[in-house]
């Protein structure tokens, strides 16, 4: 009976070892055994397997092991097993082998010391390819890191737009948006009594930007608003409101003396040098000054802004308050929307054509139109030279009208003749888009869908996004006209406006632009309006291209299109003929 049981149990064991060889096999686990005497590995098939050596089992090297390890790991996996054999303990080592074709495996290792019948000290272990394991689980966390970054990083963004938005990105000083703001906020202040604002122009600024660059022209602001914030009396605001202009609001001044001496103290704060490298710089400041006991129906900043012209036209270097006299001047401005009213029955506003290109291609895509006066004694007048009279006089809409048919009327010829014309942007104004029969209008002109953009020019209305102006907005967008926003970043545009408006595209402002190539302040706050764009869906363009390197950094950066001189000047529409005539051409 004895052999009987015997054979029954080395059967058995037969039968055990079996299922367990088909379950490591099933498994894909392999199995090894080191003898430290003698410092050989046992390696059955699957081992073989796992490491690619092309055997079946066998005894093999420790150099084959130690070879195949990922040189990064194979340090770490050493003294791993080093430590184990120390110890006399449990072996537990994670690490990459390379393949013979290069393909890297993430392998997990795990053995047990023991002591063999013949007192050879010894571990047997097993071994198993971890790599998907290990390739999902560094790709969750890598999504979860590259989330959790993108999160962050349009957080950050959305601060560092809402800041720059009520702040100048040089100097710090508060921009044109928060000026307003706090003005408006002291005129209904019952404990404000008194209100004056002092305007001032930097002199010779622009000579120092042409004569040592733009980097000696941000010296010389940064330091203007140190000095004009250190000669701030109590409760005093300083804004910059733009290029080399600052304005001060000075509240319950004593007299009209004392704002004289104020002023005097900025002109010789502001004349001080300013030291650029090895240069010694100077400027000084023209001034003007508005006041008002009775701040109710008082344009303070208007009518500084006429006392600091007189004090420019007078030679620089002056302080000029607002006088009944000044005021007597506006009366050219007057003129000056007479005859604009009269240039407008005449056909004398006609568009000229600005290229718009695709920032990494150079592609044309979009076209500018942009109003010019043909003064029949004057010549070609700017945009600068009559749009804030026409803003002021009501008659931006008329201008915007002429304009479109204007535009309309190009765009056919051109198309009449072959040429695939891009997409072409007009300026359209808050008040217009109020006009209850503008989409009358609109369809009256037959505008091809995806033909026009219109911009708007008046960004300050995005932060009074209303009802009624979305819903003349999405009935714009319905007929196929595409919305763009204009001088972004200027101070204007509310990221809440632009949220709820949803354009298709914005346009980063020049100002910001003009020295994206050397400020990289200000190319972070440029790159985190394009991030804010992006998250929004809203193509960016950048205007004021003037140099190949605003190209270049402003494409780095993810604009989509580019805008300014450096690509294309303004041109009459026969110019941009042709162009088309060459294209077709070709």
């Amino acid at each position: 009976m004895v052999p009987n049981d015997t054979t029954r149990s080395e059967r058995e064991f037969r039968d055990l070892l079996r299922r367990l060889e088909l379950a490591l096999d099933a498994s894909q686990i392999g199995v090894w055994e080191h003898d430290l005497r003698k410092n050989e590995i046992s390696w059955d098939l699957q081992m073989h397997r796992l490491y690619k050596t092309g055997l079946t089992s066998g005894k093999v090297s420790t150099a084959v092991w130690a070879d195949a390890i990922h040189p990064d790991d194979r340090e770490r996996a050493e003294r791993d097993f080093s430590d184990a054999a120390a110890r006399r303990g449990q072996y537990n080592s994670e690490f990459r082998i390379i393949w013979p074709n290069g393909e890297i495996r993430h392998i997990r290792s795990r053995a047990h010391f023991y002591i063999s019948d013949d007192g050879a000290p010894s571990f047997i272990g097993a071994e198993w390819d971890v790599t998907a394991d290990v390739l999902l689980t560094d790709e969750a966390a890598r999504q979860r890191a590259v989330a959790e970054a993108r999160a962050l990083d349009l957080e950050k963004s959305a601060a560092r737009v809402e800041y720059a938005a009520e702040h100048d990105y040089l100097t710090g000083l508060p921009n044109r948006r928060l000026f307003d703001k706090r003005l408006a906020q002291l005129k209904d202040d019952v404990d404000v009594l008194k209100l004056a604002v002092l305007h001032l122009d930097l002199d010779e600024f622009k000579q120092i930007n042409d004569t040592y660059g733009h980097a000696a022209g941000d010296v010389v602001l940064r330091a203007a608003a140190t000095r004009i914030k250190a000669a701030l009396p109590q409760g005093a605001v300083a804004a910059r409101i733009g290029g080399d202009e600052f304005v001060i609001i000075l509240v319950n001044f004593g007299s009209v003396d004392e704002l004289r001496d104020v002023a005097r103290d900025l002109q010789r704060r502001l004349r001080k040098k300013i030291r650029f490298g090895r240069e010694q710089l100077q400027s000084g400041a023209s001034i003007g000054v508005s006041c008002s006991i009775d701040r109710k129906g008082a344009n303070l900043l208007a009518e500084s802004d006429i006392a600091l012209y007189q004090a420019k036209a007078s030679g620089r270097d002056r302080i000029e308050f607002f006088t009944q006299q000044l005021k007597d001047d506006l009366m050219g401005r007057r003129r000056i929307a007479e005859e604009l009213r009269t240039a407008l029955t005449e056909g004398e506003i006609v568009p000229f054509y600005q290229l718009q290109v695709d920032a990494r291609t150079r592609e044309v895509v979009g076209l500018e139109a942009l109003a010019r006066w043909k003064h029949k004694d004057r010549g070609l007048l700017l945009p600068g030279e009559f749009l804030k009279v026409a803003d002021e006089y009501g008659l931006t809409a008329e201008i915007d009208s002429i304009m479109l048919r204007r535009v309309l009327e190009d765009r056919r010829t051109w198309e009449g003749r072959g040429a695939q014309v891009p997409r072409i942007a007009v300026n359209i104004s808050g008040q217009r888009l109020y006009d209850p029969l503008l989409s009358k209008e609109l369809l009256a002109l037959n505008v091809p869908r995806n033909a026009i953009v219109f911009e708007l020019i008046e960004t300050i209305f995005l932060d009074d996004c209303d009802d009624e102006l979305l819903e003349s907005v999405d009935r714009i967008k319905q007929m196929g006209i595409e919305i763009e926003i204009d001088d972004f970043g200027s101070g204007h545009a509310s990221l809440i406006g632009l949220v709820r408006l949803r354009p298709t595209r914005l346009k980063i402002d020049r100002q910001l632009v003009d020295a994206v190539d050397t400020s990289d302040e200000q190319r972070r706050v440029v790159k985190s309006i394009i991030e804010i764009a992006k998250a929004l869906g809203v193509k960016v363009i950048a205007e004021g291209v003037e140099t190949e390197k605003h190209a270049e950094t402003l494409a780095k950066l993810g604009c989509d299109a580019l805008q300014g001189f450096a690509l294309g000047r303004p041109a009459p529409a026969s110019e941009i003929d042709r162009l088309f005539e060459a294209a077709t051409v070709e």
